[in-house]
């Protein structure tokens, strides 16, 4: 029992080493993506806590600054701090285009892209119709003659006659069981 135990205690301690180092990792991981990112400020939490930047109406506010500070910025800030009346609309601009790249009706604007989607898609359809045509020529045996519309008619016409002749023999064993007797009797159909 006590080995049992201690194997037990063993494997709990393991994963909680096991737990720990994995939490390493991911800490060291979201360190170096620190690196990676230059003199850029970080600024939110952004996506999954990763330090990116993305223009997306999903999330408006990303992790990090579209550039890194500049002394420009750096006097812009501090000017910034103060009553934002004395900025001018230049600066103002300079501004928020050192936090983002794009404004929300920016992102939002048409892109055109649909145009490329639909020639592809258009590409795509006309390369299965075209295989579609090819197989059919080359692969396929040419249609039954009852497909055709003569073929049909002659198909109709001897469905008409073949129920006609049904229905006569049907009447001549019935009137044949009367006359004998209602004894079974059987009528072959002419074909």
């Amino acid at each position: 029992m006590s080995i049992i135990r201690r194997s037990e205690s063993i494997n709990v301690l393991l994963k909680q080493y096991r737990l720990r180092k994995f939490m390493q990792q991911i800490l060291v991981q979201s360190y170096h993506g620190r690196s990676l990112i230059g003199k850029r400020d970080v600024v939110g939490y952004g996506f999954n806590g990763s330090y990116t930047y993305y223009d997306t109406t999903d999330m408006p506010y990303p992790a990090i600054r579209f550039r890194e500070e500049t002394e420009e910025i750096t006097r812009l800030r501090e000017k910034e701090k103060n009553d934002w009346k004395q900025l001018t609309l230049e600066e103002k601009k300079k501004l928020y285009r050192h936090s983002f790249c794009l404004t929300l009706s920016e992102i939002e604007a048409p892109t055109g892209e649909w145009k490329y989607q639909l020639s592809i898609i258009f590409f795509l359809v006309g390369i299965a119709l075209y295989y579609f045509s090819f197989a059919r020529r080359h692969f396929f045996a040419p249609l039954p003659k009852s497909m055709t519309p003569e073929g049909k008619q002659e198909l109709e016409i001897w469905k008409f006659y073949t129920n006609r002749i049904q229905f006569l023999v049907w009447l001549q064993n019935s009137i044949m069981r009367k006359a004998i007797g209602n004894k079974f009797l059987i009528c072959s159909a002419i074909k």
